[in-house]
């Protein structure tokens, strides 16, 4: 048996485990949020958006606060320098859409927020666009109660070029950015805040279970 190599073990070591700092920015962004998510995600489910459109248009008013008050962010100018072709992204004006079709007055237009850097911005757009990601099981529940993409779901619909390319096209933009560890750390402070505008909203907006 050979000897053992200690200069290769520790490189395996190495890349086995890396820093977060090493880690591509939207795996960094996905475990400093994994809490947050799986704490929104469950809340979600518990307010049974999808049981009546009574309760689907909480759901809506929800998603009009969160969409509105990041709706800015997507136009902001370093941002789409950042992320070319974000000015494209937004579902706020889906949003409105699917309130309207089911007859539902419009809520005042959120306070956009104001990250404290473009950096803190990243987060915040990687919590908006990973949801839609996540929304294809959303929008088959709108399908039980008589809602498509052309009518009520569609800020839920797939993005013409699919849910997966299309969060593959966004996430290649993200790790090709070069930021430094305070800068990637206000990334995961934004995202984190983001998930908490969230959460704070839905215990607002949804009537007692």
């Amino acid at each position: 048996m050979p000897p053992f190599d200690l200069d290769t073990s520790a490189q395996v070591a190495a890349m086995q485990v890396l820093p977060p700092a090493q880690l591509p920015l939207s795996k960094q962004l996905k475990a400093g949020t994994r809490r947050e998510h799986d704490s929104v995600d469950t809340l979600v489910m518990q307010s049974r958006p999808f049981e009546s459109l009574a309760r689907y248009g909480c759901f809506l008013r929800l998603q009009h606060r969160f969409h509105g008050a990041l709706d800015a962010l997507y136009h902001a100018s370093e941002l789409n320098r950042l992320l070319p072709g974000l000015h494209e992204m937004p579902r706020f004006s889906a949003v409105c859409a699917d309130l309207t079709d089911l007859g539902l007055a419009h809520p005042p237009t959120p306070t956009p927020v104001t990250p404290p850097s473009v950096h803190a911005g990243l987060g915040w757009l990687y919590c908006s666009e990973g949801s839609n990601l996540g929304a294809a099981f959303l929008f088959k529940q709108t399908q039980l109660i008589g809602l498509s993409a052309e009518r009520g779901a569609r800020h839920l619909a797939a993005h013409p070029d699919g849910r997966s390319l299309h969060w593959r096209q966004f996430v290649a933009l993200l790790d090709g950015l070069e930021l430094s560890e305070s800068q990637r750390e206000e990334a995961v402070g934004g995202a984190v805040a983001a998930f908490a505008l969230y959460r704070a909203a839905l215990r607002e907006i949804f009537p007692a279970a």
